[in-house]
């Protein structure tokens, strides 16, 4: 079960990811890509390369889960300028239906 605290941060990152790689692999890009601590709390946010699944890494307090959601129809879409983007819970939602992050231009 999709579980977190309203206050945990959520991050994604915008750039699309092996989804080959699991927890080991998560842990690293966090520490070494997005500069942040696995560990935090927060809800790490990746997309694949063909952005059609996304992974999202949590600590919850003895260990790592991953979550994971392939849309069978249509792509994950992220428009930022920043590396990491902040959202909220409703968005994190609207995002894992299929909605985008951010504004094409």
């Amino acid at each position: 079960m999709f579980k977190y605290k309203t206050e945990d941060k959520i991050l994604v990152y915008k750039h699309p990811v092996d989804m080959r790689k699991s927890f080991n692999g998560l842990v690293s890009l966090t520490r070494n890509v997005l500069k942040e601590s696995p560990t935090n709390g927060a809800l790490f946010v990746f997309i694949g390369k063909d952005r059609k699944i996304v992974k999202i890494l949590k600590w919850d307090r003895t260990g790592f889960v991953i979550y994971a959601k392939k849309l069978e129809i249509g792509r994950f879409k992220i428009f930022v300028d920043e590396e990491k983007t902040l959202i909220n819970k409703r968005k994190l939602f609207h995002f894992l239906d299929g909605l985008p992050i951010g504004i094409k231009r």
